[in-house]
């Protein structure tokens, strides 16, 4: 039997992004020290025509033998993927020529993670997943050791991918174990050999847990938590940036493709271990941030609050569940983006705005991104009409549907318990006096993206309808 040329149309945005790699690494080589910006450029053109290729991908449609599927919410998925890792990469340039460490490097890496979570987002097989999933956390390991002379950075990046690569083994162990029951690795005839057994057997269960145990950890959901704070603590802050957005959505793609399509016949076994991770992420989450003074920790502990609110969408088992965590899962990397854009615009050089005490008398150094972060924070509240209002109406609407009356009130609970610590930050901003009296210099293209990015975050929450919709088209 001969060799079969696999359809290369559907995962042409990942050729054109690998080629796009090839042609920075190059390029980067003939570019001084001083003229950096140039690799930026050329990275953000990178990205740029690789939305294009997403947007003139054919779909829906398999190929690589079944490995790789083109579908509408891979493209949704990837589109806010390439969005945010673009603001990341304009957000950081200021930050790291500040502490001499703009080099291609950093974007190269931030390129490969990006091709992970392409591939991750489209897989259809366990070994297309993996494949992903590695590409993804090896670039995310390196760059959170970026600062070579930090030791707070080196530690965090060892204990990331220490506690990494026992996760990717847990994840492995558990595809491995569901291959030798079903005997396919890819997802659609895994989920056909699991509707043909009359009872799950213990061999799936424990496959179950080991894949719930990895896709969580990705997330940082409670108890696989522990390396979140301390990663967004002692990565640098345009890295802290990358890890708690981009990756978040290929996380979602994970949970996804793993758990709605692979596992759907064992739904009975899995929702319990989710809705379990899902209140015990929205509890110790939103309390532990309660004692943080220091903001990425801060929000490091808010986003596993978060992820307990994606998780119990999910796990709603319904439609609406599912569309109102992926609209969750997009509404929260926007709001993360520009909470630490935020934190990245009040660092200059010498100085880290890591202490909740550097936010103090914002409104008196610039009024305009003191509104802005006023606008992101009564965002992750749930106040409305902003984003995040929509985002948490729908999952609390979508647990009710479901039946899931008690998660409802303590979803609603624990919003309001996590409204403590945001309304303390504008407490902060509003109402406490400036350390310094010095104004705000940032580039004209940061200020610009960052007033659209949390300007977003209302738009979002006025037009919920059209990103409702979209999901909704995602997930049909």
């Amino acid at each position: 039997m001969g060799f079969v040329t696999p359809e290369l149309m559907p995962a042409l945005a990942e050729i054109v992004l690998a080629i796009g790699i090839c042609i920075v690494l190059l390029a980067d080589l003939f570019v001084s020290e001083e003229r950096k910006g140039l690799t930026l450029s050329l990275a953000l053109a990178v990205l740029v025509a690789t939305a294009w290729a997403v947007a003139a991908a054919e779909g829906p449609a398999l190929t690589f033998s079944g490995s790789y599927i083109a579908d509408e919410l891979g493209r949704i998925l990837k589109m806010f993927v390439l969005l945010l890792v673009g603001l990341v990469f304009v957000y950081s340039h200021a930050y790291l020529r500040a502490r001499d460490l703009l080099k291609g490097e950093y974007y190269l890496l931030g390129l490969f993670a990006t091709l992970g979570m392409l591939v991750m987002i489209s897989a259809h097989s366990f070994i297309t997943m993996y494949l992903g999933l590695e590409l993804m956390s090896l670039a995310l390991y390196a760059m959170t050791a970026f600062n070579r002379e930090s030791p707070v950075a080196a530690e965090a990046a060892m204990k990331y991918f220490v506690l990494g690569a026992i996760a990717s083994g847990v994840l492995l162990y558990g595809m491995s174990i569901l291959y030798g029951v079903t005997g396919s690795l890819q997802l659609d005839s895994v989920a056909s050999a699991l509707a043909l057994q009359a009872e799950l057997s213990p061999a799936v269960l424990l496959a179950t847990g080991f894949l719930i145990a990895g896709i969580a950890f990705k997330f940082g959901a409670v108890p696989f938590h522990n390396w979140v704070p301390d990663v967004y603590e002692g990565a640098p802050t345009s890295v802290s940036l990358f890890v708690g957005t981009a990756p978040k959505l290929a996380a979602f793609a994970m949970l996804t493709r793993l758990l709605h399509t692979a596992l759907e016949p064992a739904a009975a076994a899995w929702e319990p271990m989710l809705l379990t991770l899902a209140v015990l992420s929205i509890i110790i989450g939103n309390v532990a941030a309660i004692a943080q003074t220091n903001i990425k920790r801060m929000l490091a502990y808010s986003t596993i609050g978060h992820v307990g609110f994606i998780f119990l969408g999910f796990a709603a088992g319904t439609a609406e569940g599912l569309q109102a965590a992926l609209f969750y899962a997009v509404v929260y990397t926007v709001m993360a983006a520009a909470a630490f854009g935020i934190v990245i615009l009040l660092s200059r050089r010498g100085f880290e705005a890591e202490q909740l005490s550097d936010l103090s008398g914002l409104n008196e150094r610039s009024p305009w991104f003191a509104a802005m972060m006023l606008l992101v924070m009564i965002s992750m509240i749930g106040i409305p009409p902003l984003a995040g209002f929509f985002a948490k109406l729908k999952v609390i609407s979508a647990l009710l549907g479901g039946g899931w009356t008690g998660l409802a009130v303590l979803a609603v609970v624990f919003s309001v318990v996590g409204a403590f610590y945001y309304l303390r930050v504008i407490k902060i901003m509003y109402f406490d006096s400036p350390d310094e009296a010095e104004p705000i210099v940032a580039d004209w293209d940061v200020q610009f993206l960052l007033s659209l990015n949390a300007l977003g975050v209302l738009a979002l929450g006025v037009f919920a309808n059209p990103l409702l919709a979209l999901c909704a088209v995602a997930l049909n």
